[in-house]
Order: C-alpha cells, then structure tokens, then sequence
C-alpha cells in the first residue's frame, strides 16, 4: 500500500531535494503545520522571524549571497500582507524567492472567516495581491495541485523574481501518496550573442562595460572577467552590484567606479570616449543610470541580461549570463578584435563633491573611512536605504571575495537587518566562516531594527553598524533643498541606540560612538566580538551625502542627469506652500 503524507510533508521534502536549507518566516494558526513538518525533517531549518517583512527579507539576502533559493512563509491575514514589501523588492530586483502563504481553510471561504484573503463573497483577494508582486502564483485547493505548482514555481523564481503558493489550512493538513524528490534542474538556454559580436568586432575604439546584479545572481563574476580582459574594456558598476567586477583578481585596474545618483562622475565620460557600451545583466534604472543618458545616446550601446534596459539598445536575451559570457568569450578568444587599453581611473578622482561640514558627531566619510580600515577580506556587506547607504555605495570598497548588497528595486527601509541575518545563515549552512556586515540608519533601525534579537537569539557572527543622525536625514535634506528648511517633520528626539540595545539584549555588545578618535578602537573591538555586535555612530543630520541630485539642486546645476529626480520632489511640495 502506497505511504500517504500530508501536503506540508511533501512540501518540505522537496525543497530539501532542491537544495533548501532554510526556510524564514514567523509562525501562526494558518502556517503551523509547515513549521511542524520543518521540526520532523533533517534537512531543513525553520527560522522564526520578528516580522514577516524580516522574514522576506532574510530570504532575499539569503538568495542574493548565492545560498540557494530563498524561502519565506507567513500566516494568513496580517502576517501575509506583512511580505509583500519584502516580496515587492525581490520581484523589482529579479531575486529568486519561494513564499508559502497560508490561508484560511477551503470550507470558510466566503463565509466571513477570521483572515479570509480567498476573494470570494467580499473577501480580500490574496492571489491578486500576490501576484502584483510575484512572477508566479497560484492558490492550492486540492492537496494534488501541489505536486504540479511547487516545481512550476521553483522553477520560475529560479529564472528571477519570487514565486508565491497560496496554502489554504485543510489542504495544508490533506494527504497525498509519497513520491520521490523531484529534479529541480535550472533552465538553460542559449543566447543568439551575434548582433553583440557583431557591435564589438565593428568597434572602432575602446569597448566599456556597465555590469549588473544579474551578474551576481547567475554567479557569473568569472566570466564577466574573461570577456573583459579579452575586450581590454573597461568596466563600472551599478549601486547594486558592486562586487561582480573590480575587487582584486576581477579587473580591479579597469574599475571606473559607480554609476548613477550615488556614482562616481567619471563614467559618463568614459562612455563617451567608447565606441561601444555593453550593458550585461541590469535594466539601468534612474538611479543607476542618472548623468549617463547623454552619453549613452552618443555611443553604441549593447545589452545582454533577462530583462530589456530602459535604455534604447540592441538587446540580446539571457536567463543564464554564466552560460552567455562563456559562450561570448569563446568566440572573442578566437575572433576578436585587439584588446583596446583599459581607460581606468582611480575611482576617488571621479567622486561626488559634498560641502563641508561641521556639525555635531562623526562625518560619514570619516566612518566609511574607519570602516574600511577595519574591514579584513570575506566580509559580506548589506547597505540601507538612506544616507549611510549613499555613502557607503559611494565610497565603501568591496571586500575581496565578498558580497556588497543594497536592495534598490523598492528601497525599503530596515531591509540590511533580515538581509544580513538570512546571508548569514547561507554561510554558515556551507561552512563558511565569514562576518556579516550590516549598515542602516536610525530610521531603518526603528523600522525593522529589533530583527537584531533574531541575530542574537541564533548567535550569529553580524556587525551592525549603525549611522544616528536622530533623523530620517535623507527626507531633513530634501526638506532644506527643495523646500526652503522653512519646517521638518523627519527629525527625532535623542536616542542612544548602543546604550539602549546593550541594556535591552543581555551580553549583546553594543556601543555608542561620537568621537572619531575613537571610532576605529570601537570598530575593531565589534568585529572580534564572538556572535552579533552593534556600533552605533553618531553623526549629523545636517551633513549632505554623496547624492547627485542633492548637490546639482544644492548648486543651482539644473542638468538634465537629474531630471527625473528633481521633478518627482517638486511633484510632491504640499498645496499651501
């Protein structure tokens, strides 16, 4: 007689066979039985989140580091609509994530049941919410249904963005007979690379490449590399994939910096100076491509990725970069042109110039400064949203064989607490003995910041380093640029988040710091610290960051580079003003 288990049994059993480690989520009446069939498994860790936006987050972070597919589970009602601002990110990013949603049990439908998203009679209509925010989702209503949509949707996160499975309670508790663990093979294809050939062998002058997070994703760092050196190109990168090219041993000397809003002002004019631009795995947001659409209308200019950039381009489709790039460097290996000379430049002569100031606590570029010192290599980095973020982006360099993450796609705020906690256990599930770092300001920290305890209840190796200006400052700047400094509503009473933090988490170490003297002696004492660590820096609201829409408003420079930026602010000046 054929064995019979519970759907949620199935479930678990075939994400350990895809390789999932880790499953993120906070329990609750409608997602129990799946934390219930983790606890009987060998294979799979159910973590408990503080909140279901952490939760989706600790998935994100954990796929971004290239653990493997990130999985997110959240009850039905409250806690389900508490993922779709994590799930919003990874679908505008393209990240690989699974979220199994429970809901209300099938026979409640309709009926006025506690929770009930099922759409019918009134209700809230959980798939169409979910499916805003997802490249897949279905909604199970036969214990069946499961064995066709679980690898459906694996399948299409795995091509980039996340996959949502609906789990109504009965069905989650329903039996189906035992089967073997599927095959969740990645889809491969091939690209047509020969209009890209074309361009390059074309190609009267310098080649320059604008690199992508698709590049992370598809762990195609390597490949990257090797078509770059065949080219002699130079390269940049977007905010938010700062480690797929120019760290050590991955063409560090042809690094033109970052691009856009928070880049470095060199790169437009390497574009210019190209007869060709390849776009490999990015779509060129605003924010990433700001300063640079002048340039790019001037050059030739190439793309290679699984989504088409906004930018006008000859677009050469790719769900696998690894596979696309290898195949790219075979044909220049033995046909290419003659490597042009690398146009590099040292990034810090093409950086943002920000006033001086003389506020009170520590300047932003004197705490990156301090940070980078302290940094050894194998340091995974998380980026807020915010000032500190835009310092970060724009001065903080990429540790050797290390990760640097900043979810840009929504720019949620408190995403570097679940990310970095969900990286972390990746690591740990491979054996890699490596720190975490995660940067976020005060505003982040009040958001999502007491995610922290999660770190702390699992004694996870993550620096929190925090930047405190008692303020959203990013919203304090917009209000002195844009709306003549005449009121603010984004300032905060004092706080003192080491000290509160310390008191809060028992043998959590956490300092406050508003000397610079001593900030480099705190730092180094953090990250030697065994388990998580927080260093709160005090610095000033008032200070501008490295943000190119800022200083050309600041300056009175209306260039059409921020554009865009400028308009969505003025957009929003309230009536009586």
């Amino acid at each position: 007689m054929t064995r019979q288990i519970r759907v949620v049994d199935h479930i678990v059993a075939q994400l350990v066979g895809a390789g999932v480690d880790f499953m993120f989520g906070v329990d609750g009446a409608n997602i129990e039985d799946l934390y219930d069939a983790a606890h009987f498994s060998d294979g799979i860790t159910a973590v408990l989140a503080k909140h279901e936006f952490s939760a989706a987050t600790m998935a994100d972070g954990y796929s971004r580091a290239g653990c493997g597919l990130g999985v997110v589970m959240a009850t039905s009602g409250g806690g389900s609509l508490n993922v779709i601002p994590g799930l919003g990110e990874s679908f505008t990013s393209r990240v690989p994530v699974l979220a199994l949603i429970g809901q209300a049990p099938t026979t409640m439908d309709g009926n006025g049941s506690f929770q009930d998203t099922s759409g019918r009679n009134g209700a809230l209509d959980a798939e169409a919410l979910f499916t805003a925010v997802s490249v897949y989702c279905r909604r199970i209503t036969t214990a069946g249904d499961i064995i066709s949509a679980l690898p459906e949707a694996i399948s299409a996160a795995r091509r980039g963005g996340p996959a949502v499975l609906l789990l109504p309670k009965d069905i989650q508790q329903s039996r189906l007979p035992a089967m073997p663990v599927g095959e969740f093979l990645p889809t491969k294809s091939d690209s047509d690379l020969r209009p890209l050939l074309q361009h390059i062998r074309v190609a009267k002058g310098p080649v320059i490449i604008l690199a992508g997070e698709q590049v992370a994703r598809d762990d195609a760092r390597d490949e990257l590399e090797l078509v770059r050196s065949l080219l002699g190109a130079s390269t940049a990168v977007v905010p938010d994939a700062k480690d797929v090219t120019g760290t050590t041993g991955l063409g560090a000397e042809a690094l033109l910096g970052v691009t856009g809003v928070m880049g470095h002002t060199g790169v437009a004019q390497a574009i210019r100076n190209s007869a060709v631009c390849v776009i490999v795995g990015t779509r060129l947001s605003v924010t990433a491509r700001a300063g640079l659409d002048e340039a790019l209308s001037r050059t030739a200019v190439c793309s290679l990725g699984s989504a088409i950039p906004f930018v006008p381009c000859q677009h050469i489709h790719s769900d696998d970069l690894r596979n696309s790039l290898s195949q790219l460097a075979t044909e220049l290996g033995s046909t290419g042109p003659e490597p042009a000379a690398p146009t590099g430049e040292d990034p810090r002569q093409g950086e943002l110039s920000t006033p001086q100031h003389n506020g009170r606590g520590i300047r932003y570029r004197d705490a990156i400064d301090a940070l980078d010192e302290a940094l050894p290599d194998r340091v995974d980095i998380v980026v807020d949203a915010g000032n500190c973020g835009a310092a970060a982006i724009h001065t903080l360099p990429v540790r050797r064989a290390g990760r640097f993450i900043v979810a840009l796609g929504m720019g949620g705020m408190g995403y570097s607490f679940g990310a970095a906690i969900g990286m972390t256990f990746g690591r740990q599930a491979r054996h890699e003995s490596r720190r975490t770092i995660a940067l976020a300001g005060d505003g982040s920290f009040f958001m999502h910041g007491m995610e922290i305890h999660t770190a702390v209840q699992y004694r996870l190796p993550i620096t929190f380093v925090l930047f405190n200006n008692n303020a959203h400052a990013m919203c304090v700047s917009r209000e002195q640029i844009f709306y003549h400094d005449l009121y603010s509503y984004n300032r905060f009473g004092e706080s003192s988040l080491g000290a509160g933090l310390a008191a809060m988490f028992p043998g959590l170490h956490a300092v406050d710091v508003d000397d610079p003297r001593v900030l480099r002696e705190a730092l180094g004492q953090a990250l030697s610290t065994p388990g998580p660590s927080v260093v709160s820096i005090r610095c000033s609201a008032d200070e501008i960051p490295p943000f190119a829409p800022f200083l050309n408003e600041r300056d009175g420079h209306h260039h059409s580079t921020v554009t865009t930026e400028v308009q969505e602010a003025i957009a929003d000046v309230p009536s009586r003003s």
